[in-house]
């Protein structure tokens, strides 16, 4: 990997403070990361330590109050279709279709200079990739909540972006769905080699599927407090995991960091 590809994304000196009635609220502070082209990181941390407003960030969804963020290079100034974001809650226009809520993005991206054969072809292998081509002209009230997550994911992926960011993805669905949407996950990044950057509250989630696990500091004025290397090959099994001792310690460092070095208090209202 040369120097371009281990420094794909850069995160240099960020800060971000808001406005607010009662005066200025620092949300982030001091933020350095850097992110290799190909590697699957995690952000975890308790709630209100920024997690989402450094995915927001990267996404060029909000501007830092200082600092600078670069990907591929290039300093990171608004949206770009070479950053798609996959959100908690799907947004998909309940009266369009599966293809169609993918197309939308398709066609937006690669409209001007591609034919609209080609269109529907990046369309179909969108939905061929997570699962769901037999449900491409199904609506989004006739099928499950899963499956309008990876709807989401498709949207995502047919864009073709460097960087997939994705804000607890599947923090709204039930156990055995979230499991399912996981191994699809895991499966899918392999095929595609894709840049990614998860916000999750689900330890497990966050060793299961990364590369390098970033760990927040409580807010206000939150940080990054480590970063932990998962040096576990892929394809990775969840199921021989269970027992392999590098994920066990993986995940008691997690736990550690979260529930001894940043004992959460909640305030009582």
């Amino acid at each position: 990997m040369n120097a371009h590809e281990s420094k794909f994304i850069e995160i240099q000196g960020v800060s971000q403070a808001f406005s607010t009635p009662r005066g200025t609220f620092v949300a982030l502070r001091n933020i350095d990361l850097t992110i290799a082209k190909g590697e699957f990181v995690t952000l975890i941390g308790h709630s209100g330590c920024g997690k989402s407003t450094l995915l927001n960030l990267m996404a060029g969804l909000t501007r830092p109050t200082q600092g600078v963020l670069l990907c591929a290079g290039r300093e990171v100034a608004g949206p770009g279709p070479d950053r798609a974001v996959v959100f908690q809650h799907h947004a998909l226009l309940p009266w369009l279709t599966c293809f169609d809520n993918v197309y939308l993005g398709v066609e937006r991206v690669f409209g001007a200079y591609e034919p609209k054969r080609r269109l529907r072809e990046r369309t179909e292998a969108a939905l061929e990739l997570v699962g769901l081509a037999h449900a491409a002209h199904k609506r989004p009230g006739e099928i499950s909540g899963g499956m309008k997550q990876r709807v989401g994911i498709a949207r995502a992926l047919a864009i073709e972006p460097k960087v997939l960011l994705m804000d607890e993805p599947f923090g709204a669905l039930d156990a055995l769905t979230r499991a399912r949407l996981q191994d699809e996950l895991l499966d899918i990044v392999q095929r595609t080699h894709s840049t990614v950057v998860m916000v999750t509250h689900d330890v497990d989630e966050a060793v299961l599927l990364a590369d390098k696990i970033v760990m927040m500091t409580n807010g206000p004025a939150a940080t990054i407090g480590d970063v932990l290397p998962v040096p576990l090959p892929r394809p990775r099994q969840r199921l021989a995991l269970a027992e392999d001792p590098t994920y066990l310690r993986c995940r008691k460092a997690v736990l550690d960091f979260l529930y001894a070095r940043q004992a959460h208090v909640e305030k009582v209202a």
